[in-house]
């Protein structure tokens, strides 16, 4: 995972892209910017953690139709909008899909620095999950069948001897699950354990 933000500004004023630009400069935060959502579309993809500052109304597809497009697509990179023709009905469709924040135009330098620095650090955490859900993903894979069901049953609070009953097997054979289930699962605590099954459920 490259470790240097990089965050995309579309919007069709040419004046704007470059004030956002020389902003992001500014505090040390490279950007790459666009006139249509198209163009941001049709450039390389890349993988590096960021977020996009978008405006809502842009020639052809709009910054809300951009934004339902990469929700349908799975891509949860943040999304600041800004708007010289908010309103509320827009700026409730833009949070209820995840926008991080909602910008009118005019807006305070200090505003866009403090919603780009919170996007960064959203995408950087989500990124950070991901990668941590892989790994224990894995780690699920090594489990039996059996011990799968053992580790449900732990997450869920049971006991040895409650699980051995559900189980229909002897209390030494869910000590003997168990006690894979921690080594497989690299565990050495059901709190850790019940945190990784969180992670495998999402």
């Amino acid at each position: 995972m490259a470790a240097t933000p990089l965050v995309f500004i579309v919007d069709d004023d040419e004046a704007i892209r470059e004030a956002l630009t020389d902003l992001l400069r500014s505090v040390g935060i490279e950007s790459r910017c666009f006139g249509s959502t198209r163009d941001l579309l049709d450039a390389a993809p890349t993988d590096r953690p960021g977020c996009l500052i978008l405006d809502v109304r842009l020639p052809g597809l709009s910054g809300l139709d951009l934004q339902a497009q990469l929700v349908r697509n799975r891509n949860t990179r943040p999304i600041i909008f800004m708007t010289g023709h908010g309103d509320v009905p827009m700026t409730v469709r833009a949070m209820k899909a995840g926008a991080m924040d909602f910008l009118t135009k005019p807006f305070r330098d200090q505003d866009m620095l403090d919603a780009v620095a919170a996007a960064i650090d959203k995408d950087m955490a989500q990124r950070q999950e991901a990668v941590a859900a892989k790994e224990v993903a894995a780690q699920a894979a090594t489990l039996t069948p059996r011990e799968t069901e053992v580790m449900a049953a732990v997450v869920k609070g049971l006991m040895n001897k409650q699980i051995a009953g559900l189980l229909g097997i002897s209390e030494i054979t869910v000590k003997l699950h168990r006690g894979n289930v921690m080594r497989k699962m690299e565990v050495r605590s059901v709190a850790d354990l019940v945190r990784k099954a969180e992670l495998l459920a999402r």
